[in-house]
């Protein structure tokens, strides 16, 4: 009797230890499914972005309101070197920066208004101007005069820029995947070569220019070669030259020269 009953208890712990076994080498042949355990980025913090009341780009005057119209001449040095102003970001995240010199006409300026404020939410975006509107005059002689008798009279005002400008800000809730796109086809637009850059990119931008600079492990620079007069070459040199160290050639800049 006693042994039966030794019998019955050994054989349920056994089928149990068994079973156990079991369920155990099931739970290490199962695959976690990962669906649910991705990671996602953090959103973006817009806290400090403040949003003005027009956030669309105004509208810009073809002609300025002025008592009485002066000629000028060209001033070629309005649209050559560096730019000194508006060089850094204001208001916005994004914006379009000018790698060249150039002249922006009334129908520009109303291309990249009509442009970014049909692309942009006015509740989450805004736009800013970093150029002022027309205001340089050029003239223009009549189609058929005969050379001589003065100069023109005034046909279209413009606005000059120099390299290293800001042409547009934009900024708000948004990220730059959201109007990259807008302002690549305005950039390609204008009569001067145009990149899209954010904050960060013009920052590393200007580091990047600056490391090269004390970096440079060549001793025969622009300006070590003009301060010297190797091969007289002060002689087909000019002011302009010598001020910026051969990076500009007119409006033109040259990312390479150090």
């Amino acid at each position: 009797m006693m042994f039966s009953v030794f019998r019955s208890v050994f054989s349920g712990l056994t089928c149990r230890r068994l079973e156990a076994q079991a369920v155990l080498q099931q739970q290490h042949a199962l695959k976690v499914l990962s669906a649910g355990l991705k990671t996602y980025d953090v959103p973006p913090d817009y806290s400090d972005v403040v949003l003005p009341e027009r956030p669309k780009l105004k509208f810009f005057n073809k002609v300025p309101n002025l008592k009485k119209a002066k000629k000028e001449m060209k001033k070629l040095r309005d649209i050559q070197g560096p730019a000194k102003s508006a060089n850094t970001f204001r208001w916005g995240q994004y914006g379009i920066l000018a790698l060249g010199g150039g002249y922006l006409h009334w129908g520009h300026m109303e291309m990249m208004r009509l442009t970014i404020n049909r692309c942009m939410d006015s509740r989450t975006t805004f736009a800013r101007w970093r150029i002022n509107a027309p205001y340089k005059p050029i003239t223009r002689k009549g189609l058929g005069q005969r050379m001589g008798g003065g100069k023109g009279a005034i046909d279209h005002y413009v606005t000059p820029v120099k390299c290293g400008r800001l042409i547009v800000e934009v900024g708000g809730h948004l990220e730059l995947g959201e109007v990259e796109s807008v302002l690549k086809e305005v950039a390609k637009k204008l009569p001067f070569p145009a990149k899209v850059v954010s904050r960060e990119s013009l920052t590393v931008m200007q580091q990047e220019q600056a490391e090269r600079e004390a970096n440079n492990q060549n001793p025969w620079t622009f300006e070590r070669i003009a301060r010297s007069n190797m091969l007289g070459i002060r002689k087909v040199l000019s002011p302009f030259d010598l001020h910026n160290h051969g990076r500009y050639t007119g409006k033109f800049f040259n990312p390479d020269r150090v």
